[in-house]
């Protein structure tokens, strides 16, 4: 073990033991780009075999990386030309390499000359993953502060409402007649019926309140004129006259 002052024992470089083998990894981000200066990189520095993308570094779908992790096995080292190569996401980098470790296999950057079979290159992502944990919890403790802050004025997270008390009162009295959906009413009023659902907490209990209309009965509906006046005028009254 090594040991530095103020900070745990440092464990012996990994992998225990190397098998001489380095696969190099390289990548650029449109087909326009060229990977000469990369693979020239990665082949001075001894690497046997090659894998190489061409994807946006934030592209997690990368075939070639994928294949490049499947292939290593342990006591092997894992090269790229940079940091960057592998991942734009300090998240991802620390990941990436501290599953490596796991698996017993190596990681090195040539720009940056890190290389975590060492105790000082270990250190290095020691600090990367401190970092990152620092940072997120950051973020976290800013947004708890921000969101406390909002509510301390009256202010609520989210999307701002669309609901007025006018569409509200207009949905009420809509939703007892029976010939309004609830879906025409919120299309009506330019909500979602989700949002009438959300604001109107009786309106199953105002659905079924609604009375089904029916027809009234023929000899009693208002305003048909009687037909009685006009009997002889009928064909069959016409036909028995003389």
């Amino acid at each position: 073990m090594t040991a530095i002052p103020g900070l745990p024992a440092l464990p012996d470089a990994e992998p225990a033991e190397l098998t001489g083998i380095r696969i190099g990894y390289a990548r650029v981000s449109t087909g326009g780009q060229k990977l000469d200066r990369q693979t020239d990189a990665l082949t001075a520095a001894g690497c046997r075999r090659i894998f190489a993308d061409k994807k946006s570094g934030r592209d997690t779908d990368r075939a070639e990386l994928r294949a490049a992790l499947e292939f290593l096995q342990p006591g092997d080292i894992f090269v790229v030309p940079a940091l960057d190569r592998l991942s734009r996401s300090l998240a991802d980098l620390i990941t990436t390499v501290a599953d490596l470790r796991r698996r017993g296999v190596g990681f090195t950057s040539l720009h940056e000359a890190l290389d975590t079979t060492t105790p000082g290159g270990r250190l290095v992502f020691h600090v990367f993953a401190a970092l990152a944990e620092f940072i997120r919890e950051l973020i976290v403790s800013g947004t708890r502060e921000g969101l406390a802050a909002a509510r301390e004025r009256g202010r609520t997270g989210g999307r701002p409402t669309v609901v007025t008390p006018g569409i509200i009162r207009a949905a009420r009295d809509m939703l007892p007649n029976p010939g309004h959906s609830i879906t025409s009413i919120a299309k009506l009023l330019g909500v979602s019926p989700g949002t009438l659902y959300n604001h109107i907490p009786d309106l199953r209990e105002l659905r079924r309140a609604a009375v089904p209309r029916r027809a009234l009965p023929a000899d009693t509906r208002p305003g048909l004129p009687s037909v009685a006046a006009y009997d002889d005028l009928l064909p069959s009254q016409r036909t028995g006259q003389s």
